[in-house]
């Protein structure tokens, strides 16, 4: 029983009710920010993804094991790390698995996990997953302390405050939020090309805005689909960090004899529902918004296949695609926001070689710390162990040496 009879209203501040409720705002906001909406800049990821990739981890749902019920994985995560709604946690699971979201997906899911067609997926209690091979590269040095770990929201248990990143996710895989007051949209990147432009910054550091945009020449999406922007519209939005990307349908022509033709889609924009294109489209016929295009079918399977059938034969292709991309979402803007947490937790808009560098410095401390923890692992076994580092960026000259320990003398019954 409490023994505090001390007047509860004595505890009153009297403050202005627009700076107590502007100084409440920018809390939530702060949090809303850090703890939500933007990803860190080193891993790519938010703590909602973090931590489901960590619960699955845990549950040994690697590439070579087999699959577990999603609704085990959002069990664990919300009562352990992530005390928040489990439709919200789900449906973070879900586009780390959906092809057609991630360039290189970070769950490997079983089941209905939603189409390009904008089907939703089954329940959590349908569906299965486990660990993609990505996935656990991005993971790679957790076990041997590569990364701080803070306690979970409960203290409980402890969970890591990023991954190592093996695998620059950030930029290969894209992201996507709203915070208070601030967005980020960040579309994917081919990653073959994404390290090659990190080995370029590993070698020269001071290497130009220029140089690295040889390598990376612009998004590549996991739907395909076609970037009309210049070079140059495109090199301004890297270095800035802000833009947009105009992307196209890719489309072709399809004699069918006698005169006649018809276009095929086979690749759309990024982020469009194919359901909802046809249905836009389909209403451009109802309306007579579009009279030289007569019908539209959806024949694809494991492949985008739309054909558009002209009103004529005289109908000129190309007069009829661009009003088609000037009609519809054959042709959209996937906007570029690179606002994202720094190593300091700050949210701040980066260029394309900024976030690359960020994303290289990571690996190579977490090089040093596993170096470190074998050092301490070898003094604690009573081992000579000395470390030496040189060029701190490459990290090029390392060395472990030891002693041998005698072996423990067997105790006689």
């Amino acid at each position: 029983m409490s023994t505090d009879l001390s007047d509860p209203f004595d505890q009153i501040v009297d403050a202005p009710f627009d700076s107590a409720l502007s100084e409440r705002y920018l809390v939530y906001a702060m949090s809303t920010i850090t703890a939500r909406s933007l990803p860190d800049v080193r891993d790519g990821l938010k703590p909602v993804h973090r931590r489901l990739l960590w619960a699955m981890r845990l549950l040994r749902l690697d590439p070579s094991q087999g699959y577990k019920k999603c609704a085990r994985v959002v069990g664990d995560v919300i009562g352990k790390y992530h005390p928040h709604g489990d439709q919200s946690v789900y449906d973070a699971m879900v586009r780390l698995a959906q092809t057609f979201a991630l360039r290189y997906p970070l769950v490997d899911g079983q089941g209905n996990f939603g189409n390009i067609d904008g089907d939703n997926a089954a329940a959590y209690r349908y569906t299965e997953a486990r660990l993609t091979q990505v996935a656990i590269d991005l993971m790679d040095g957790l076990d041997e302390d590569a990364v701080e770990f803070k306690p979970t929201y409960n203290g409980e248990e402890n969970e890591p405050e990023l991954f190592p990143g093996l695998f620059p996710n950030l930029l290969a895989n894209g992201a996507a939020g709203i915070a208070v007051g601030m967005a980020t949209s960040i579309p994917p990147h081919n990653a073959a090309e994404l390290i090659d432009a990190a080995i370029l910054l590993i070698d020269q550091p001071r290497a130009e805005d220029a140089q690295i945009l040889e390598l990376v020449k612009g998004p590549d999406f996991p739907t395909g689909g076609i970037v009309v922007d210049s070079p140059a519209a495109i090199a301004e939005s890297y270095m800035t960090g802000r833009g947009g990307f105009r992307v196209r349908a890719k489309w072709a022509l399809e004699d069918q004899g006698r005169g006649t033709w018809q276009i095929v889609v086979t690749e759309i924009p990024y982020g469009v529902q194919k359901g909802k294109l046809i249905e836009q489209i389909a209403a451009l016929i109802n309306d007579k918004k579009l009279p030289i295009l007569a019908d539209i079918r959806d024949e694809s399977d494991a492949e985008i296949r739309i054909v558009l059938e002209p009103r004529a034969r005289t109908v000129d292709p190309d007069t009829l695609i661009e009003s088609l991309f000037r009609l519809s979402d054959l042709e959209t803007r996937v906007p570029l926001n690179l606002n994202v947490l720094d190593h300091t937790r700050t949210p701040r808009v980066m260029s394309l070689k900024q976030a690359l560098s960020a994303w290289v410095e990571l690996p190579l401390s977490s090089a040093s710390a596993i170096l470190r923890s074998a050092i301490d692992i070898c003094s604690s076994a009573g081992l000579s162990a000395s470390f030496a580092s040189r060029d701190g960026l490459s990290g090029k000259s390392t060395s472990v040496k030891s002693r041998a320990v005698p072996a423990p003398t067997r105790m006689s019954s």
